[in-house]
């Protein structure tokens, strides 16, 4: 039988082989890499096995998208192909170059992912988890081999972020070879021009992989520019079968220049205008770090991580309202003074954590145990001054920073979860996580007295969890779950913008819960996956109104109130072939979701309003994603087409958008369609084809209150990516 596609999986000491669980056996060993060939079952859903390496999955909602298989536009990281077939995945389009992956569920909020627990290989990326958890660390994704997702009710075992874990998993070389080579290069839309090259293979005890990458791309909007870079290495060494450690480096930089916020009347006129000329966001980011497998013994796993996020994040704009033009001064007849800010992050992890298996009865049962120590120093220095010029420069005329402040962490969490098999049917897991830790924050802001900035903030967290999975048959399972979750406080709610505004000494981290149950499993031709969840979020963040002893009016970020959000989450795939070289698969992947504010209240002007009842922000009440893919022999073609309900921009529900800036108000329904096509001449040459929003369709995703600017973003029309990919 002829290839229909390659799938190498790379398992190293401690995983199981293959999405093996412990149930099958009890010694994980190390293999070679297996290849695949199918001209079915091509990009499936399956969730993760319930264990892999010294973590627990059985019984959470979990998934895992294959990027060597996908037919998405990998190169420009377009989200909602990449997780087609996840549902509920909101996706904030911020720019079309795919420098950030935006994404959110169940309600959150989507900027850079920070509700995430967000891992390469299982190294935390996040870039400082207490400052300001955004991943500015924005990998090649043609430097990955899958994404796995797995939702909130797993957070005990790796962090307490509402959103759960989202790990890539890189590609890892040939191991049956001493030297292979892969190329991805990619032309397109808007001058895109990009290479991936890599080198990996196996020579005695070390495994090594290697890659370099280089892009550039206008944007759709006028004065839009992207370029990337991201280069990294792994050098694993493995004596013996049940021991190895592995080395890795990986950066990622690009620069950014940045179009500007449009108003409502603006976006009718012209999607694609720009509003800034000078306007630049470069973030430069290393992840080192050393991961350590053991198998001590038959039934004893080990796994050591000592990892690094360190780098900036670096602006220079001219920071004001949409409708703020930047011009010439007539007065000094240059540009007005940008503003310059430049975060510098330097946060440190390290993760022991152990799996034993055990009898229990008749039955093996597990026992994952272990401690996360972080600490972070998070140096903002933020509104300098900078130059008048228009092109990319940090330089400051004055050396004084309006903001110059440390956040500094330090955080350890014990945690444990047993996973009870109490029949060859029925297992149910049971843990806890125990969160300490203390935050410093110290410096000067020019404006602001000193003595009214809170600076030290404690976080005692003892956070409970328990799911059930119940297989009824090999191939169908119930699952379900609770577990709790906080949300610490970020850098951005502990920095007044002005002498207008005070912080409450007394504010407190944002907590809740996640809760979920679910049926998947496959029968003859179809498979599914659909779940029902309740997501309750506590001491939710925002400002309200106050009155000081002399009658003035102030502004005072504190916590609001709480929100609930429910929904249901559908994927149904269903794969017919038709005759020996042809085959089609048609799915659905679909969410409603209803998230509204339960008790709280937030400053409209002067007062203070109540909004219980209202749509928490960027929360669509319907997402849907619907693809079908057409298969003949070598040859594949697909669409896919996405629709996103309307959402609100603030907790107010504003309907109608301010004139002049368009920061508030509804972010419209939209839907997409996309077209792909892939065509693999030999195991070594395949050659893909991608048009997005093939209609054309003028649109965006939201309006944000901060970075890059309040106002509409627009999202990209029409763009095609073609691309060549050679294997050696």
């Amino acid at each position: 039988m002829k290839r229909w596609f390659v799938f190498s999986c790379f398992v190293s000491c401690g995983s199981i082989a293959m999405g093996q669980s412990k149930e099958d056996t009890l010694v994980a060993r190390s293999i070679d890499s297996v290849v695949i060939m199918s001209y079915m079952r091509q990009n499936n859903m399956t969730p993760l096995p319930t264990t892999q390496g010294t973590f627990l999955f059985g019984g959470k909602k979990s998934e895992v998208v294959s990027l060597l298989q996908i037919p998405a536009d990998i190169t420009n990281k377009t989200a909602r192909q990449l997780f087609a077939k996840v549902p509920g995945i909101f996706v904030y389009d911020m720019d079309g170059a795919g420098n950030q992956v935006n994404i959110a569920a169940r309600g959150l909020d989507p900027h850079r992912g920070w509700e995430f627990n967000i891992r390469k290989d299982g190294v935390l990326t996040n870039s400082d988890m207490y400052g300001y958890p955004a991943s500015h660390y924005s990998m090649p994704l043609e430097s990955i081999e899958r994404i796995e997702l797995v939702r909130g009710t797993g957070s005990l075992q790796y962090g307490a972020q509402f959103g759960g874990m989202l790990n890539y998993v890189s590609k890892q070389g040939d191991t049956t070879r001493k030297f292979s080579f892969e190329n991805i290069s990619s032309v397109g839309s808007f001058k895109l021009l990009s290479t991936y090259n890599s080198v990996g293979g196996k020579i005695g005890k070390f495994r090594y992989y290697a890659y370099i990458y280089r892009k550039s791309r206008n944007g759709y909007r006028d004065n839009e520019h992207t370029d990337s870079e991201a280069e990294g290495f792994s050098l694993t060494y493995e004596p013996t079968t049940r021991f190895n450690i592995k080395l890795d480096w990986a950066r990622s930089e690009y620069l950014y220049r940045i179009p500007g916020g449009l108003n409502d009347s603006m976006f009718a006129a012209n999607p694609r205008q720009a509003t800034r000329s000078r306007n630049y966001f470069s973030p430069d980011i290393h992840v080192p770090s050393v991961t350590l497998n053991w198998q001590l013994a038959d039934q004893t796993r080990l796994s050591l991580v000592t990892s690094a996020v360190l780098g900036k994040r670096s602006s220079v704009m001219y920071d004001k309202p949409t409708n703020v033009m930047d011009t010439i001064n007539l007065s000094t007849m240059n540009y007005n003074n940008r503003q310059v800010d430049i975060d510098r992050f330097n946060s440190y992890t390290a993760e022991l954590r152990i799996l034993q298996d055990y009898r229990l009865g008749r039955q093996t049962s597990s026992l994952v145990a272990g401690v996360q120590y972080m600490n972070n120093d998070l140096h903002r220095t933020q509104q300098g001054k900078g130059t008048i010029g228009s092109d990319y420069d940090l330089t400051l005329v004055d050396p004084v920073w309006g903001r110059d402040v440390h956040l500094k962490t330090s955080n350890v969490a014990f945690f444990a979860e047993n996973s009870f098999r109490l029949t060859d049917k029925l297992s149910v897991n049971a843990g806890g996580r125990v969160e300490i830790g203390e935050t410093d924050m110290s410096g000067t802001i020019v404006y602001y007295p000193n003595d009214w900035i809170p600076v030290k903030m404690e976080h005692h967290f003892p956070l409970l969890g328990v799911s059930v999975s119940y297989k009824a048959t090999d191939r169908i399972e119930l699952y379900g779950g609770w577990s709790q979750a906080y949300h610490p406080m970020l850098f951005k709610d502990l920095i007044p913008a002005s002498t207008f505004e005070k912080v409450d000494s007394n504010i407190r981290d944002a907590r809740g819960y996640n809760a979920e149950v679910g049926t998947r499993g496959s029968f003859r031709t179809i498979r599914w996956d659909i779940t029902g969840f309740l997501l309750g979020y506590e001491n939710r963040f925002g400002t309200l109104s106050g009155t000081d002893n002399n009658g003035a009016f102030y502004t005072y970020r504190t916590n609001i109130g709480n929100s609930l959000t429910k929904g249901l989450e559908v994927f149904v795939q269903g794969d017919w072939l038709l005759g020996k070289k042809a085959g089609i698969s048609v799915y659905t992947s679909t969410a409603f979701t209803e998230a509204r504010y339960t008790d709280a209240a937030v400053k409209s002007g002067n007062d203070n309003i109540s909004i219980r009842g209202n749509r928490v922000e960027s929360s669509p009440a319907l997402i849907t994603r619907n693809g079908v893919s057409l298969r003949y022999h070598k040859f594949v073609l697909g669409a896919l087409y996405s629709y996103t309900s309307k959402s609100f921009a603030d907790a107010l529900n504003t309907v109608v958008p301010p004139r002049a800036t368009g920061a508030t108000g509804v972010v419209p329904s939209y839907g997409l369609l996309d077209l792909n096509a892939s065509f693999r001449f030999t195991s070594s040459l395949e050659v893909r084809l991608n048009v997005g929003n093939i209609t054309d369709k003028q649109y965006f995703t939201k309006r944000p209150t901060f970075y890059p600017g309040p106002g509409i973003w627009p999202s990209e029309g029409r763009n095609g990516t073609m691309t060549l990919v050679v294997r050696l």
